[in-house]
């Protein structure tokens, strides 16, 4: 695990494409420095990230985005969220500061210490998380100005057995959960992805979906939806390889991209 120059990457799409598919919690990578504040070891640590990583959602939306007959933009995170998470909010709601999953984790996703009590989130907020949340805004602005609306397909995916970490995993884990809003997730949207995913649930066991802060509840013509796709589907759990699986939920998600492009 190394320094990162480049801690996310807006990928290109077709000028015309309203769509940004946005995948923050793919990747793995810790830069040095923040590896130092983290109390795990080595082999406790790897453990941590195949649980805690949406393994492979970086390789779905590339698939689709290829597969999409308009190419949508991709917005993508490099480095993991145990850095920070780009999707929650430095004031976010007591109870996932309470289980150690605000902006910053202190806490593992059965419980552990990730990082000291006393350990300050400012520092990392400064340098990871506002430069995401600035550029991913800018990124959504940019589609308004293009095609006069934004569609935000969160691509994530989620353990087939609740981790002690789920606040809400009580009930049904379909093959594909959609999160949605009230203010952002239109019933075109919503029907689009149950005609593309097939067996769906909504915001079960996860809820919600991202809009960054300066379009939230503001902006209708920003649309958003949360895809959570259920891992056993298409890989091995937990951290293992993608199997085939894979190839059909990028199919589904390409479908998704054409319906709400048109």
């Amino acid at each position: 695990m190394t320094d990162t120059p480049h801690p996310f990457a807006l990928l290109s799409g077709d000028g015309r494409s309203p769509v940004i598919l946005h995948v923050p919690h793919s990747a793995r990578e810790i830069p040095d420095a923040v590896r130092a504040g983290i109390v795990l070891g080595d082999e406790e640590l790897e453990r941590e990230l195949d649980h805690i990583t949406d393994a492979h959602t970086a390789e779905i939306a590339e698939a689709a985005a290829g597969l999409a007959g308009v190419m949508p933009w991709r917005f993508v995170n490099r480095l993991s969220r145990l850095v920070v998470d780009p999707e929650r909010f430095p004031d976010e709601r007591e109870e996932m500061l309470a289980a150690g999953m605000g902006a910053v984790y202190t806490r593992t996703t059965h419980g552990r210490a990730l990082r000291p009590g006393e350990a300050d989130a400012a520092p990392l907020v400064e340098r990871y998380f506002e430069p995401y949340a600035r550029a991913m805004t800018r990124a959504v602005a940019d589609r308004l100005v293009a095609a006069g609306r934004a569609v935000i397909i969160d691509v994530h995916s989620y353990s087939s057995r609740r981790l002690p970490y789920e606040l809400h995993g009580e009930g049904p884990r379909p093959p594909v959960c959609l999160g949605t809003d009230s203010f952002h997730t239109p019933p075109a949207l919503l029907d689009a992805a149950r005609e593309a995913f097939g067996e769906t649930a909504l915001d079960t066991p996860f809820g919600g979906t991202y809009v960054p802060l300066e379009f939230y509840g503001k902006r209708p013509e920003v649309s958003a939806l949360m895809v959570e796709i259920r891992r056993d589907t298409y890989m091995t759990e937990p951290g293992g390889p993608a199997g085939p699986g894979l190839e059909r939920l990028a199919t589904a998600l390409a479908g998704l991209v054409d319906a709400v492009s048109r």
